[in-house]
């Protein structure tokens, strides 16, 4: 069965880098084709001489213009049987307004002010947003980044039916607009505090004794792993491929890391694809 990808959000949020990465992962990315033509690119790709199995369209340039015809086509080809995921980049408005500032482009919808466009576009794009099977928050993210995170979702044919991620973040740096699933650490003593940690994080040893050796902590992580046990088979049973669990202390830099590595552990165990995203580790 061929797997098809549909890219959309956001002008600003990505959309270029994600289609570049999919590409370098070996996905044949189409860019800024007609939705309505996608009944007809799997008529294609499906047949045995097409040389490709997975598909990604970029779709929304200038402004979502094209995103109206987008859904139809989806739940054609959805109903058809085909693996079809729908991934929405997005970042917060004063995050596009400085990338919009910052390169000097034009926003697709621009008129007096940019503000303006991206609450246009936002306006637009609401419906395909809440549809979405991956929302992407890039805001947080450089290129570099961005790419890393697209090919751990989506750079290998995956083995298991749903893959999750875990990321941990800094409360005081916004939460990850992409989570499903959220837990706050900052309950936890803060190794901020202690001097000889502050300068490291959560993936020094040090660090990660420390907050491990707190009594609340043990607690904390049987509990999660319960939950994220009884919650992930059924989450995959109704049909997500991809889940976001974020677990955030203060500034992402301690608690929340050595806590989204031990977490990221013990799903592995249970025989999960997981990959860790360290959101704020290095702000």
């Amino acid at each position: 069965m061929s797997e098809y990808l549909v890219i959309t959000g956001m002008s600003g949020a990505g959309r270029s880098t994600a289609a570049a990465a999919l590409e370098d992962a070996g996905w044949y990315v189409i860019d800024n084709m007609p939705p309505s033509l996608l009944s007809e690119v799997a008529d294609v790709v499906g047949g045995p001489d097409s040389g490709t199995d997975r598909v990604a369209l970029v779709i929304g340039r200038g402004g979502g213009a094209m995103v109206d015809e987008a859904l139809p086509a989806i739940d054609s080809l959805s109903a058809r049987g085909e693996k079809i995921s729908v991934v929405f980049l997005d970042a917060p408005d004063d995050v596009l307004v400085k990338r919009f500032e910052g390169t000097r482009r034009r926003h697709p919808l621009s008129g007096a002010h940019v503000e303006d466009a991206i609450a246009d576009e936002r306006r637009r794009l609401e419906t395909i947003r809440h549809r979405s099977d991956v929302l992407l928050d890039t805001g947080m993210l450089n290129v570099n980044q961005l790419r890393r995170r697209v090919f751990d979702l989506f750079g290998e044919g995956s083995k298991s039916p749903m893959r999750t991620s875990v990321v941990s973040f800094g409360y005081k740096h916004g939460v990850p607009l992409d989570a499903d699933l959220m837990f706050d650490c900052r309950f936890l003593p803060n190794p901020n505090w202690v001097e000889e940690l502050r300068p490291l994080s959560g993936l020094d040893e040090p660090v990660r004794g420390f907050v491990l050796s707190q009594d609340a902590t043990a607690g904390f992580l049987e509990r999660v792993d319960g939950l994220l046990g009884d919650l992930l088979p059924s989450y995959a049973a109704e049909g997500k491929s991809y889940l976001t669990v974020a677990v955030g202390c203060t500034g992402g830099r301690h608690r929340s890391v050595v806590l989204a590595e031990e977490l990221a552990r013990r799903l592995l165990k249970r025989g999960l694809e997981v990959s860790v995203v360290h959101r704020d580790i290095d702000r």
